[in-house]
């Protein structure tokens, strides 16, 4: 086993993988339903479509991924040659996700449709064989548990700087290179960030060496595997902290753009007159996660995991509903102020999960005898994704409900006058989803056990002979 301490080389490779992570689910999110309206040719409702089939497709995939990639870590030692090996197709998947295929006749819509879900779905069983692993690699890099958060407070603050990256940049690459008749802005922009996810990745693969050896065997394939994770008590209360914090960040982010053009900006929005006021204010929040990082690194050193998970959810909590008392068309330096508050909130409980994910996957270790972190990551991969869809679709049924008038995504010069009721949705649901989701991770967070002191006996319990010492250890947890 090796000394503790992670370099400086090792940590930054396999925080480069992040750069894909964060980067990629971002492009996605943001350009794809308008890229299958405008591109494409396709009826917007379609992209739901397809996004809800390829979570369908993942839910199946993950965890399958994730015994695979334990597999190939005893098998070959290491789960970077399939980061390797993988790395080259995400210049091509991307490529064919955003490639504007022509818009057909009535008659063709079916095989266009069928073709856009297959270059999608490629997409992301990419983007799968590549993050599971990945995530796996996180628990794997040291055992260490002040290093473990270290390194993860690198890796999101690439991962973070890579959102930025990916919410401005591939927009205005697509406006710059689409023609008035073409859209190649797209394939500009997919090869583009493809062959710089490429590289990333290749990073990782190639440097970020692992410091814990890979167990001797795997069980065979069964049912069990699925279900398994689940018997870690550790483990379940992180995907409580995981859940809590995904949902509630897929419901902002969902809603931030909406809460800017159709409440606090809804004069200039109704006018057609173009602002970046909520361009200026995700750059701010996002920016004031990276800001946040290194001070709550240091409360993790002086009180540990939990204390910022708490820290971080009270003020995202207490500085949501303020949305409520921005008058709108007020000066937008109230909302940047707002925005950089939320932001440093937020980093605190999307530290956490990510920090504490090695130190779960040792209680399982320790719990079954094997370390099978490739089991743990795909579920917990599967249970982000699945609370991102479902906090999107309940937010789309409420502003539904509330008699939320879409925009005709082929008309740009269309607008729509949103009704005070669906204003009113808006706002409401950004204000207070953090108090919802967040107060029961509060919750969770006091009543998870595995601090500094006893993540050391659990790993003083893997090393020994002693069952009792090994049921003790579990016990306390």
């Amino acid at each position: 086993m090796e000394t503790k301490k992670l370099s400086k080389g090792r940590m930054l490779a396999f925080a480069s993988g992040d750069i894909f992570g964060g980067g990629s689910f971002n492009i996605t999110n943001f350009l794809y339903p308008g890229y299958v309206a405008i591109a494409v040719g396709l009826p917007v409702q379609t992209a739901g479509i397809i996004m809800m089939a390829v979570g369908l497709f993942d839910a199946v995939t993950d965890p399958i991924m994730g015994f695979l990639s334990d597999k190939m870590r005893v098998r070959f030692k290491t789960r970077r040659g399939g980061l390797l090996l993988c790395a080259p197709l995400i210049i091509i998947s991307l490529f064919a996700a955003f490639y504007p295929y022509a818009t057909p006749d009535d008659g063709e819509r079916t095989m266009q449709f069928l073709i856009v879900l297959m270059s999608y779905i490629f997409f992301t069983a990419v983007q799968t064989t590549i993050m599971i692993p990945y995530f796996s690699l996180s628990s794997e890099m040291t055992e260490d548990y002040t290093e473990r958060a270290r390194m993860t407070t690198v890796r999101l603050g690439f991962s973070i700087f890579s959102s930025i990256l990916c919410v401005a940049v591939p927009g205005i690459l697509v406006e710059i290179f689409s023609g008035p008749n073409d859209y190649n802005g797209y394939i500009v922009m997919s090869l583009t960030f493809g062959v710089l996810f490429a590289i990333c990745v290749a990073i990782t693969g190639l440097f970020a060496k692992e410091g814990i050896p890979a167990p001797q065997k795997t069980d065979p394939f069964s049912v069990r595997d699925f279900i398994r994770p689940f018997n870690v008590k550790s483990f379940r209360q992180y995907l409580w902290l995981f859940l809590c914090c995904q949902m509630t960040m897929a419901i902002m982010s969902a809603l931030f753009f909406f809460y800017v053009d159709f409440y606090f900006c809804a004069e200039a929005t109704a006018s057609g007159e173009g602002n970046i006021v909520g361009m200026i204010g995700a750059a701010i929040m996002f920016s004031m996660q990276i800001v946040a990082l290194p001070v709550y690194m240091k409360i993790i050193k002086k009180y540990g995991k939990m204390a910022v998970y708490i820290i971080g959810s009270a003020i995202w909590i207490i500085s949501a509903p303020v949305l409520l008392l921005l008058p709108p068309e007020s000066n937008p330096v109230y909302l940047y102020i707002l925005a950089a508050v939320m932001g440093f909130g937020i980093s605190g409980p999307g530290l956490i999960p990510h920090a504490i994910f090695g130190d779960v996957v040792d209680v399982g270790h320790l719990q079954f005898g094997t370390r099978v972190a490739g089991a743990f990551s795909g579920i917990a991969n599967f249970i982000n994704k699945i609370s991102q869809a479902i906090g999107l679709a309940v937010v789309m049924g409420v502003l539904g409900l509330a008699g939320f008038v879409e925009r005709d995504i082929l008309n740009p010069d269309w607008l729509a006058i949103q009704p005070d009721s669906a204003r009113m949705a808006i706002v409401l649901l950004m204000s207070f989803a953090p108090l919802l989701f967040m107060s029961l991770g509060i919750y969770v967070c006091t009543r998870y056990r595995l601090d500094k002191d006893r993540h050391a006996q659990v790993l003083a319990a893997i090393e020994s002979s002693d069952e009792k010492e090994k049921t003790a250890v579990l016990n306390s947890l």
